[in-house]
């Protein structure tokens, strides 16, 4: 007889030791889906809440969940804490000490090793089966990124060969000077790409490497920090640019702020170049378009023919801060293999209504997105309209893949975070 993927998937977890915690049966949802809406046969369960910035989450398989959360503005430093179910019931009911420090956001889980992303290192932690917190010092993998005051957090992933990739990114908006200032022009070329404003490439088990410009993998990119690994590739969804409007009125409305700049997703291998800070995807020209900084006037595209164009393209200021490509078997077929996004929300949408908190899903076949994206997880920020981001209940931030293929997903303002659950169209 075949043994189910979820059989075999405790079966490892008891080989490897990872044994405390193991959940069994599916836990029954909230009755109001933990305050959000899913797409019909899914349902969701509030698992925990850290009462701290959640940002990425990892689910070991045993189904203890690590969170980074980020203390900037909140008067912690920011690290990781770990959670456990022990009565079978999807609620953690053991929060452990939190570990780490220096706003925490990429994490992933590898090897017996639990990795970490801060704004100025990569570092990883040795995990025992069972610990809530390691038993030792972190390992520092890279360390010396550049410090910055702008786009500084970072994500992590790892292709199948021992290499990690990391995002850094452009400490601007525009590589204009001064910054954000009306009419100001952009530097051209723009100094800040020779450290800044791409992906960067290391090896995930060499200790101590130091972040250098030699390392650079792709550039052109203003903040691309949602990455994964997925057929062969990297992928990265960008946070694209703000305040046409205000920066240049002679060209933009507030409305082609609110609209135009598109949230690109690229396909990022060796050597590519995606046209930041000199161009921008274009929501009405439906092409690279000419950045303002560097005489574009709405229309112009330019050298922008030169560079990469995205794979895929979401709403304007949504703000992607988190990728992953599902890899479980829980969810229907439809859902295998594709990405899941998660939109932070936006701010620079003003006077018109913020969007974006949600995750959206884009279908993939193979290598390539097939078909436009949909919204999957929403209703996170609580009010529609919602004319300002500190109104908002909630802000998606992370997802992880719990061992039975569930999906788990964190706010970044009360610490909650939600797992979510496939029982069919008959729930």
């Amino acid at each position: 007889m075949k043994r189910s993927i979820f059989a075999l998937a405790m079966a490892c977890a008891v080989c490897s030791g990872w044994t405390a915690g193991i959940q069994g049966a599916v836990p029954a949802c909230d009755p109001d889906d933990g305050g959000i809406t899913l797409p019909t046969g899914f349902c969701a369960l509030v698992v925990g809440t850290i009462e701290k910035e959640a940002r990425h989450i990892v689910v070991g398989p045993n189904g203890d969940m690590f969170v980074s959360f980020n203390g900037r503005g909140r008067g912690n430093p920011g690290g990781i804490v770990g959670l456990r179910d022990t009565k079978g019931n999807g609620k953690a009911d053991v929060v452990g000490e939190p570990f780490g420090t220096g706003g925490t956001t990429g994490l992933k889980l590898r090897n017996g090793y639990l990795y970490y992303a801060t704004p100025t290192e990569i570092g990883r932690y040795k995990l025992t089966a069972g610990q809530l917190k390691p038993g030792g010092p972190a390992e520092v993998i890279v360390g010396g990124f550049p410090v910055q005051n702008q786009h500084q957090d970072k994500d992590i992933a790892f292709d199948d060969r021992g290499n990690m990739y990391v995002n850094v990114g452009l400490p601007s908006n525009a590589c204009s000077q001064p910054d954000r200032m009306p009419h100001a022009k952009g530097q051209d070329p723009c100094p800040l790409l020779e450290e800044h404003g791409g992906i960067w490439k290391f090896s995930e088990s060499t200790p101590n490497q130091k972040f250098s410009a030699a390392a650079r993998y792709a550039t052109g990119m203003r903040q691309p920090v949602a990455l994964d690994w997925h057929a062969g590739h990297l992928f990265a969804v960008m946070n694209s640019r703000d305040q046409l409007d205000t920066l240049y009125p002679e060209n933009f409305t507030a409305e082609d702020n609110a609209n135009r700049p598109l949230e690109p997703m690229f396909r990022v291998d060796q050597g590519a170049a995606f046209g930041w800070p000199y161009c921008f995807a274009d929501g009405k020209m439906n092409d690279m378009i000419l950045a303002p900084e560097y005489g574009g006037d709405g229309k112009t595209i330019g050298r922008c023919s030169q560079f990469q164009k995205p794979v895929a393209t979401f709403p304007a200021h949504y703000a992607p801060v988190g990728l992953m490509f599902y890899t479980g078997t829980q969810f229907p077929q439809h859902y295998r293999g594709g990405a899941f996004i998660s939109f932070h929300g936006s701010w620079n949408r003003a006077p018109l209504p913020m969007a974006g908190y949600n995750i959206v899903y884009q279908p993939f076949n193979g290598e390539n997105p097939s078909g436009k994206y949909e919204v999957f997880a929403d209703g996170f920020k609580g009010k529609d309209p919602l004319m300002s981001p500190a109104d908002a209940a909630a802000r998606p931030d992370g997802t992880g893949i719990g061992p039975d293929g569930s999906l788990y997903i964190t706010d970044s303002v009360h610490g909650k975070i939600w797992r979510v659950i496939y029982k069919g169209t008959g729930k």
